[in-house]
């Protein structure tokens, strides 16, 4: 029987609750003032943003959201000329917003962790992919493209 793969989405989910877990079993030191920690609302909020344009793009071009599927298209316009990545990026702004809210330092530890998982299990996996199928208007885009920002 194959196993499906776990999704980002899920790594986003455990990576929130282990990033208040941490923060209420250790917060370390509280580096963030209230009311300022309500600024991270902006990268909460622009981070939702940025999956939602992200994936209503993949939508429109008619190609996967989901990874380990081929791709149809490759989509380089729009919030794609900024990041090859815009829905790990918005998952990264995610969790920062969630951990400024929070005010202490533990939880950052935990946003380190996730982009090092979310490069090794998907980001490599896709680009690679990415590459066979697209070739040489891949490598172009690679080119002109940062990978995170």
């Amino acid at each position: 029987m194959k196993t499906k793969p776990i999704m980002p989405i899920t790594y986003l989910l455990i990576a929130m609750l282990a990033m208040v877990a941490v923060h209420f079993i250790f917060p370390m030191v509280m580096i963030i003032p209230s009311p300022w920690n309500l600024l991270g609302i902006i990268p909460l909020v622009s981070g939702i943003a940025a999956n939602l344009i992200a994936d209503r793009a993949f939508h429109d071009a008619n190609t996967t959201v989901k990874p380990f599927e081929e791709s149809t298209g490759l989509v380089t316009d729009g919030i794609f000329k900024i990041t090859r990545n815009p829905m790990y990026l918005g998952f990264v702004l995610i969790l920062i917003g969630i951990t400024v809210l929070l005010r202490s330092l533990s939880p950052y530890i935990i946003i380190i962790v996730f982009v090092i998982l979310i490069q090794i299990m998907f980001i490599t996996v896709e680009e690679r992919m990415l590459a066979e199928k697209f070739g040489a208007a891949w490598q172009q885009y690679k080119r002109s493209t940062r990978r995170w920002l």
